[in-house]
């Protein structure tokens, strides 16, 4: 049976200066048995209803700006699977969770710049599953439950965003080796209680996690992991860093 993954995915150039998390996610994918499909929840595909993309050729959106040209240069061709989404969409329908199928969402760099490291053939197809962020860590949670018989069927779930994720106080000019000490407490805590399996203080992160304000000014980058942790099984640390001062490039594995 495939794990389920929560992935750090940081700034898009991650698909062209992979540092250290890109080897990472190559040698993770390496290991893995090959996925048959990937249901993928990003923190860059924000809704008020739960939407499953049912594209068959999903576009590769270059969301942002103020890059270089060779990164707006980048497709990920993957394929989509119109079948596959429509089961996602009744499973989370017979959990409770109703959901509406998407046929025009394209990949948005959540998805294609930590597929591309993992999978750079882009021959497995790839079905997003929309973030409802109002409905925090509980709804998300509840959306990977639902999802979780998928492993067994030989589909790689992954949810894809950041361990932390404060942009206006990155510093643009740090090594690997500079973390901030507010971001190192956050992440700490945050492994340490996924370690504990302590839902009650995952679930309640922003009172009991130190800075989690200061490291999430809001909770979409982070709540792709209670996605990956629902729909998996035992926590294990894949790979831990940081670029840029605060911006966490940690992966877990679940299962």
């Amino acid at each position: 049976m495939l794990p389920s993954l929560f992935i750090s995915h940081g700034s898009p150039m991650l698909a062209l200066e992979p540092g250290a998390s890109g080897p990472a996610l190559a040698r993770l994918a390496a290991r893995l048995p090959r996925p048959k499909a990937i249901v993928l929840v990003s923190a860059h595909w924000e809704s008020r209803e739960l939407l499953v993309a049912s594209s068959p050729a999903p576009e590769t959106w270059h969301d942002f700006g103020g890059f270089p040209a060779a990164l707006f240069a980048v497709q990920y061709p993957a394929p989509g699977d119109p079948a596959l989404a429509a089961q996602v969409a009744d499973r989370l329908s017979a959990a409770g969770l109703p959901a509406r199928l998407d046929p025009q969402r394209p990949f948005d760099h959540g998805a294609w710049v930590p597929l591309s490291l993992m999978y750079p053939a882009a021959d497995i197809p790839v079905v997003q599953v929309s973030l409802p962020s109002q409905g925090g860590p509980a709804l998300q949670h509840a959306v990977g439950q639902a999802l979780a018989g998928l492993r067994g069927d030989g589909i790689l779930l992954i949810g894809s965003g950041s361990i932390t994720h404060n942009l206006r106080e990155l510093d643009w000019h740090a090594g690997p080796e500079s973390i901030t000490p507010w971001a190192r407490a956050f992440r700490d805590w945050m492994v340490e209680r996924l370690q504990a399996a302590d839902e009650p203080a995952l679930f309640d992160y922003r009172s009991q996690a130190p800075h989690a304000q200061r490291n999430h000014p809001s909770d979409e980058h982070l709540l792709p992991l209670y996605f990956a942790r629902g729909a998996g099984g035992e926590f294990a640390l894949e790979h831990q860093g940081f670029t840029l001062g605060a911006l966490g490039m940690d992966i877990y594995r679940f299962g």
